[in-house]
């Protein structure tokens, strides 16, 4: 009979450290050191893909981004503008406020499925910033009037990704450069 070492190796025949048994152990070590690699480029725990903020607000609905139960969602420059929307609506509840269009869609009319099924979401990461671009059609004829890209900027906050700004890269313009003439007067 043959003495016993290494866990058995010798017994079936094996010489220590090769082997089956060796292998996995050799696997385990192997994955592990992926795994803390990751760990280490992943860097600390952050607060997902930006891209998941932006979705919000189109899937599965379009949600109006001025409505203050979403105020959470977004920091500044572009709250100072929700607040002068706000302070015009309270003011002048029978006129039309600041903000009269969805600023996500950069339009009024939209067919929802059409704007789910076309919807793409790319992100550009710089630090603690966030660029994502929304490319989709508002209608299902897919003319060049109805395709909208709009720019969304966020910024990582308190391990949340919060809305910045939005901008048109179809028509040009930016959120927060808006005038809110109506809430303006209201200070």
């Amino acid at each position: 009979m043959q003495p016993m070492h290494c866990n058995g190796c010798e017994i079936a025949g094996i010489d220590p450290g090769h082997g089956p048994r060796a292998k996995t152990e050799e696997n385990k070590l192997q994955r592990l050191l992926a795994f803390v690699a990751l760990l280490v480029v992943a860097g600390p725990a952050c607060a997902g893909p930006a891209s998941d903020a932006v979705k919000f607000f189109y899937l599965p609905e379009v949600k109006v981004e001025s409505d203050p139960q979403y105020r959470s969602r977004f920091t500044e420059p572009v709250t100072r503008l929700f607040a002068l929307n706000d302070e015009a609506q309270r003011k002048n509840p029978d006129q039309l406020a600041c903000i009269d269009f969805a600023p996500a869609l950069d339009a009024q009319d939209f067919d929802q499925k059409t704007v789910s099924r076309t919807l793409k979401l790319t992100e550009t990461h710089n630090g603690d910033e966030v660029t994502v671009i929304a490319s989709f059609d508002l209608f299902p004829d897919g003319g060049e009037e109805g395709r909208r890209e709009m720019e969304w900027s966020l910024k990582e906050i308190g391990g949340e990704w919060k809305v910045a700004d939005i901008a048109s890269r179809t028509h040009g313009w930016t959120l927060s450069e808006l005038r809110c003439i109506a809430g303006e007067g209201l200070e």
